[in-house]
Formats: structure tokens, C-alpha cells, sequence
């Protein structure tokens, strides 16, 4: 059996797939670019750089929850509050569907690495030594 908390794997999961989802934002971008679908391409290039280097340290942070690092905890809750103003950006641009999509991803993985199991496996408590006499 695994010291790995469900909680843990499912917000190292979302995490992952928020991290794939702006890399291949990124990759389409710098596709649009290359065909010349985009009408400013010295924008679109930057911005495909950056959605493919977001996505990778999106990853990387997964990856280090996944490997119960405790350092990982704060990126992926900072990540969860950024996707919720998306998702509120998105909800007032009324695209609906997209809103509640990054919505409950953004509910669901921050429950999940602020949840008790979640802190206790990143956090052990330490019992203090005993004194030599």
C-alpha cells in the first residue's frame, strides 16, 4: 500500500492536466504562427513560448506533489486561484461550458491539496526526541 493519499492523486492529476491543456495551448499557437493564421506573429510566438514553458512547470509542479515534496503544495493552490479567475472571466464572457469546466477543476484540486490527508502526507508531525540523562 502506498503512503500517497488519494487526495494527493487527484490534485497531482489535475494539476498535470492543467499543465498539458496550456501546453498544448501553447503548441497550437505557435502552430498558428507557423501557418500564418494569426495576424500579429511576433505576439504569437511569445505567447506559444510561454503557454509551452507554463505548461512544463505546471507539469514539473505535479510531479513534485506526486512525489509527496511539500514544496509543491503552494504552486498548485496558487495555480487553482488562478484558474478560478479564469474561470470567472469566462463565465462573464458567457462561455458557459468552458466557465464551469475550469470551475470545478479549480474547486476540485484545491479541496484536494488543502484537504487533511493531503497535509498530513506532506507534512508528517515529528515526535520530539527524548532527552539523554
Amino acid at each position: 500500500m502506498s503512503s500517497r493519499p488519494f487526495t494527493i492523486t487527484i490534485a497531482a492529476v489535475l494539476q498535470a492536466l492543467i499543465g498539458l491543456g496550456a501546453g498544448l495551448a501553447g503548441l497550437y499557437s505557435f502552430y498558428a504562427a507557423v501557418t500564418g493564421q494569426v495576424n500579429d506573429v511576433m505576439s504569437a510566438v511569445p505567447l506559444a513560448a510561454a503557454g509551452l514553458g507554463v505548461g512544463a512547470l505546471l507539469v514539473f509542479v505535479a510531479h513534485g506533489l506526486w512525489q509527496l515534496n511539500d514544496w509543491a503544495r503552494t504552486p498548485v493552490f496558487v495555480t487553482q486561484l488562478f484558474l478560478a479567475v479564469i474561470a470567472y472571466y469566462m463565465f462573464t464572457g458567457e462561455q458557459y461550458g468552458a466557465a464551469a469546466l475550469f470551475g470545478a477543476t479549480a474547486v476540485a484540486a484545491g479541496a484536494a491539496v488543502l484537504s487533511p490527508p493531503t497535509t498530513a502526507a506532506l507534512f508528517p508531525v515529528e515526535e520530539p526526541q527524548k532527552k539523554k540523562r
